[in-house]
């Protein structure tokens, strides 16, 4: 199976990601991220990163979208999209490069999917992006299967 066989419309995805980046709050690294996460319900979720003054505090918004979708009701995603960039908030425009989720929330997210089948979306625009399953960014991972 590749990515393109996994079913949804990957330019919404991105878009709803696209139209929360000016909520980002980065004013220590100016490294603005928006996500939007796609439950198994078909409702889709967004999430910013929201840095603090005592850096460990801060949030990612990979993170921020997984935690929306769990407050919400989901159990299960299906999808990610992630987009950002130094100064992105201003304008989406200046996105030019692929943003790709930290280590902590690629485990944050692999706690509510199927690595093999979750669609990880890094996107500059609604049609410049490319896309990978979890498991090629996080291999041999650890999840709630691994404690049964």
């Amino acid at each position: 199976m590749t990515t393109a066989d996994v079913m949804f419309d990957r330019s919404v995805l991105i878009q709803k990601a696209i139209d929360v980046l000016g909520n980002s709050y980065a004013p220590y690294s100016g490294f603005n991220v928006a996500s939007c996460v796609l439950g198994s319900s078909g409702e889709m979720y967004t999430g910013v990163n929201v840095e603090n003054a005592s850096f460990p505090a801060g949030r990612c918004a990979e993170s921020n979208a997984v935690a929306a979708a769990v407050g919400a009701g989901e159990k299960s995603i299906t999808a990610i999209a992630v987009i950002g960039g130094k100064e992105a908030a201003s304008d989406s425009s200046l996105v030019t490069d692929y943003c790709t989720p930290c280590g902590v929330c690629r485990q944050v997210i692999r706690e509510f999917c199927d690595p093999e089948k979750l669609v990880v979306v890094m996107a500059k625009s609604v049609t410049d992006y490319k896309e990978v399953f979890l498991s090629e960014l996080l291999p041999s991972s650890f999840g709630p299967d691994s404690l049964m």
